[in-house]
């Protein structure tokens, strides 16, 4: 294990009926409250009402910032900027899933700059002294309501690139899993998939051959992300399996199950941030699309890591190295599809000939990233397994 720091300032308040706590939570930092969410659905849900009502109980006067879309867009972001300083707003407050939060991040980081957001996610400018921001979470999936990153789309370049600062970490983050009773089951599904696939980064890329701790960890909560997932879509309404669920996205992320593994990379998140970018697909679908290709591009070099992994997570405990590792891939695969979430490019209708573009679009964010490995010509590999 690697020598680590693990600090993170983010407050939990985790339960059924938490969410008139964000009026509290929020003033503390500020009365003038920029109000960021999604489509509307928080509306037909009761939600908005429920955040609304307790902001306004505490003295908040709000300003709205509605219509937050799946892989949110640069363009919307700097909307909210602008509204941010014209209307002097202190916090910010988001209401919704990866999405909304990660817009909210880049409004917090934008709105005390003069320069264009978009140069923090290039790489030319770091973060010094954000808004604050509280949240209140709709959807299990990104870990974003507990962890420093965001993700935005520029869909004038087409590129879907992400960034992280240890000044974006959300102050307070309420995790009602009633308020996810109302997800559908694809995207009960598509969150699911996307908690997995970032333990699956980090277990996968570590280079660290001695990391037992970790190990379990990790291999544990991909075991409860999919048993709680088929818990839930067996009964959406599920208050324990949404709990679970919840939780264990959060913690997928918030920094701990990178802790001791030295450096780790996100290279089934490069590759799907360009299908988003350029197909807009969900991205959760996206990733399920990749991972197991890249799993089997991977498995080549360390197949023993792979076999673990099968062993640990599958109880596959017969056949050589090779074997095993190629059972726990196709176990996982079969789990995607048994959930309904696509396994293939083509599941996706993206064609075979987009591959060398997809490859040449998500270069770009690799050379961000610092993952010179991932060029043009592996990246179309892994694609063709894909």
């Amino acid at each position: 294990m690697q020598n680590f720091v693990f600090h993170n300032p983010t407050k939990i308040l985790f339960g059924k009926g938490t969410i008139p706590a964000i009026g509290p939570e929020t003033v503390a930092f500020g009365s003038k409250v920029l109000l960021v969410y999604g489509s509307g659905s928080i509306k037909r849900n009761g939600i908005y009402q429920q955040v609304s009502d307790s902001l306004r109980k505490s003295g908040a006067e709000i300003v709205e910032h509605p219509g937050v879309q799946s892989n949110p867009l640069l363009s919307h972001v700097r909307e909210g900027i602008e509204l941010a300083k014209t209307q002097k707003c202190q916090v910010v407050c988001a209401i919704g899933g990866g999405s909304v939060i990660d817009e909210a991040k880049a409004i917090c980081a934008g709105a005390m700059v003069d320069h264009d957001v978009w140069k923090f996610f290039t790489g030319k400018k770091s973060i010094t002294a954000p808004l604050p921001l509280t949240t209140v979470l709709t959807l299990a999936a990104s870990g974003s309501e507990m962890n420093s990153g965001m993700v935005i789309t520029n869909g004038e370049t087409m590129q879907k690139f992400g960034f992280a600062n240890k000044k974006l970490y959300p102050k307070t983050s309420i995790l009602d899993p009633e308020a996810t009773f109302t997800v559908p089951a694809d995207y009960t599904a598509y969150g699911a998939v996307d908690t997995i696939a970032h333990v699956l980064e980090f277990y996968f890329t570590t280079q660290d051959p001695a990391t037992p701790v970790q190990d379990r960890f990790m291999e544990g909560l991909i075991i409860n992300a999919m048993e709680s997932c088929d818990r839930v879509l067996a009964d959406l309404r599920s208050y324990q399996g949404r709990a679970d669920l919840m939780w264990t996205s959060t913690l997928a992320l918030n920094g701990l199950t990178a802790a001791g593994l030295g450096k780790v990379g996100f290279p089934m998140h490069l590759i799907e941030h360009s299908l988003s970018a350029l197909y807009n697909v969900p991205h959760g679908a996206g990733l399920s699309a990749i991972i197991t290709g890249w799993m089997r591009h991977q498995s080549q070099d360390i197949p023993q890591r792979f076999a673990q992994f099968a062993e640990r997570v599958f109880d596959f405990r017969s056949g050589s190295t090779k074997e095993r590792a190629q059972k726990g891939i196709d176990a996982l695969e079969a789990w995607f599809q048994k959930i309904n979430s696509p396994t293939s490019l083509a599941a996706l209708n993206i064609p075979d000939q987009d591959i060398q573009q997809i490859a040449e679009n998500a270069v770009a964010l690799a050379r961000v990233w610092r993952m010179p490995d991932y060029d043009s010509e592996r990246i179309q590999t892994i694609l063709a397994r894909c």
